[in-house]
């Protein structure tokens, strides 16, 4: 195998070790996801001359921050844990970094979670401000993409939510095969492509909305398509058919991207 098929084994997912407390590339990735985001809110911001100055940029980025960690958190526990009867009846503990006495961290975080606290920490964050809820979906739809380019960057550094079999030539040793690098597909696709035809885009809406439905349209058909490369989650398994739960979380949220455009035609 080449230096790349065998990269895992090259490669420490704890970036620096300080005894009680590892520091992980996949922590490192998602502080600079949640950063990356919010310099390209700021830079589009003032690239477009948009009606929102930094330090309420600042204040909208403590919102949703917390809804997205809540949110991812509390999804993941719904979605993707089969048996979850103790986190429902101790809901506290979905945030309890100690296990046995020791540091463990917090394993598990769902996209579609994160994204339903997101909306909800926007929707107050427009209530408190003059805001409106569209106008912030739409910045977000533009600067969110970017960021979560280096998130899936932390899921393969991580060695997590990897492919499937494959003898694809650049395929990853992962868990005792060769797997399509499913987390690099997704940074590409819901990331990069994803963020360049909602850029090209902003120029052409009419009203607000407009983007954020893209965004969520074009999220959802890359997840879709990147869940058939992409080894179903080992606890769940295929939902229905060979249908897995990304696939049919995703295909929720096409719906409710449609709910947002009918809202958008009827009041425009």
């Amino acid at each position: 195998m080449s230096a790349w098929n065998n990269i895992y084994s090259q490669f420490d997912p704890v970036a620096i070790n300080l005894g009680i407390v590892n520091i992980h590339w996949y922590g490192i990735m998602y502080v600079l996801a949640l950063l990356v985001a919010l310099m390209v809110a700021k830079w589009i911001v003032k690239k477009d001359s948009m009606p929102i100055n930094n330090d309420d940029l600042d204040n909208f980025f403590i919102y949703a921050e917390v809804g997205v960690i809540l949110g991812a958190r509390v999804g993941y526990v719904l979605f993707y844990m089969p048996n979850n009867d103790y986190y429902l009846s101790n809901p506290w503990q979905m945030f309890n970094p100690i296990v046995d006495g020791k540091w463990a961290g917090l394993s598990g975080f769902s996209y579609h979670g994160a994204i339903i606290g997101f909306l909800i920490s926007t929707w107050i964050f427009s209530i408190r401000t003059k805001f409106k809820f569209l106008f912030m979906m739409d910045l977000v739809a533009l600067a969110v993409p970017l960021g979560y380019f280096f998130g899936r960057i932390g899921n393969f550094v991580n060695q997590e939510l990897y492919g499937r079999v494959t003898d694809v030539p650049w395929a990853i040793y992962v868990n005792g095969a060769l797997r399509h690098p499913s987390q690099l597909y997704e940074a590409f696709l819901e990331g990069v492509v994803l963020f360049f035809i909602i850029y090209w885009y902003r120029h052409k809406k009419k009203v607000d909305g407009e983007l954020i439905v893209i965004y969520g349209l074009g999220y959802s058909v890359a997840r879709i398509f990147v869940e058939y490369y992409r080894e179903p989650d080992f606890q769940l398994g295929f939902i229905y058919g060979n249908l897995t739960m990304g696939q049919i979380l995703s295909y929720a949220m096409i719906i409710g991207a449609f709910l947002i455009l009918a809202r958008i035609k009827l009041f425009k």
